[in-house]
């Protein structure tokens, strides 16, 4: 006959051989005094539901064990977030995790995780003895939101509203690349709408550095005229390489020379409000680093990027998706996956930068670089 629990506040208890039938050979639970265990919730839960469990009493004053149903029912009404945790935990251990609580005095609770953590899964032939942590498991439901700090390390667990579980892998992330250009000393350009466009520019600046794009046509007259995003104008303007021509003014109102850099940087706010200034942070970082960021509209994200560029002939393909995202967001755990679902579909990693906007000391001066937290998100199958 299987035994009966007893639900003591936060936990069920078990006596008889509990320890060495449930803790000792499956991990479960907590051992007290003797061979009796204390049991989470949704241990508790998942032991009824597998018929190891013949029931558990509700309250020292009721006699009478209730089984499965009645006590998932009064879990979920008396523990928040009770069923997805349930169904996350059910999950992995058919999967064959051994888990416990991330909180003490469970044995996840010595794990040195956030505490938004739900579940520590150890390394598949480990027990929480041995504490070999495989995954630090943050439950999530499909309605509730998730903020973007801090989520590298977890494990996230999306439980959407027909009760499937979509994992996915958190980490923190650095995009390191390898190509080797050096803009030209100096560049002229003229500032239009919501670009620049160099007139002469120097064969390797799009060749080699993939800067911009040209403008081409059949039979074009022109040649050697590029265009260059307001975020790539901004950033060469920063690096002293790009200069405004006569052609939109010669001088600033106080009647000094052009400031290229807050000129084009004041265009691009007027485009797309301080979102410009997070995404010209990042994509100076992404030169920095040898990498070559260029848009990604065509995906949905801020930038693409490439690692090794040597002439755009033969281009590789891009490695990375990078959305540009404040260090307060908050994603909805849908868009969180279409995100991933497109990156992947694509060959793709999918990368969020978290960064404030940082301006200069005057209102208008070039934006002044900020932190950046680089956060690498992918599917995963446990």
């Amino acid at each position: 006959m299987q035994p009966t629990g007893h639900l003591r506040g936060d936990a069920v208890h078990v006596a008889g051989d509990a320890r060495q039938r449930f803790h000792d050979s499956s991990g479960y639970g907590r051992p007290l005094q003797g061979n009796e265990i204390a049991l989470s919730r949704v241990e508790a839960a998942h032991l009824l539901f597998r018929g190891d469990l013949s029931g558990v009493t509700l309250d020292e004053g009721e006699s009478d064990p209730v089984g499965f149903e009645r006590f998932f029912v009064a879990c979920a009404a008396a523990t928040e977030r009770f069923a997805v945790r349930y169904l996350v935990y059910a999950d992995l251990r058919d999967r064959g995790f051994y888990l416990s609580p991330a909180r003490d005095p469970w044995p996840g609770g010595d794990a040195d995780v956030p505490g938004a953590v739900d579940f520590i899964a150890y390394e598949r032939g480990s027990t929480p003895d041995t504490g070999n942590v495989k995954y630090p498991v943050q439950v999530v439901g499909e309605r509730e939101s998730l903020p973007a700090a801090g989520l590298a390390g977890r494990t996230l667990a999306v439980v959407d509203e027909e009760s499937d579980i979509t994992y996915f892998e958190a980490a923190a992330g650095a995009i390191a690349g390898a190509t080797e250009y050096e803009p030209p000393a100096t560049l002229d350009g003229v500032l239009l709408a919501d670009r620049v466009v160099v007139w002469d520019a120097p064969d390797g600046l799009y060749e080699r550095g993939f800067y911009g794009q040209p403008l081409t046509g059949r039979a074009a007259a022109v040649e050697g005229a590029v265009q260059l995003s307001l975020v790539e104008a901004a950033s060469l303007a920063a690096d002293g390489v790009l200069s405004l021509s006569a052609s939109v003014g010669a001088a600033d109102a106080d009647g000094g020379p052009v400031n290229a850099a807050a000129r084009i940087v004041a265009r691009g706010r007027d485009v797309e409000g301080e979102r410009f200034d997070r995404r010209l942070t990042v994509y100076k970082r992404l030169r920095e680093a040898d990498a070559v960021p260029k848009t990604g509209f065509k995906f949905g994200a801020d930038f693409r990027t490439y690692l090794d560029v040597e002439t755009v002939e033969d281009l590789p393909h891009s490695e990375h998706l990078v959305r540009v995202v404040g260090p307060a967001h908050e994603f909805s755990p849908r868009e969180l996956s279409l995100d991933v679902r497109l990156a992947g579909g694509v060959r793709k990693e999918m990368v969020f930068a978290l960064t404030a906007v940082k301006r200069g000391d005057s209102g208008d001066a070039a934006a002044r670089d900020s932190d950046v937290e680089w956060l690498a998100i992918g599917r995963l199958t446990p």
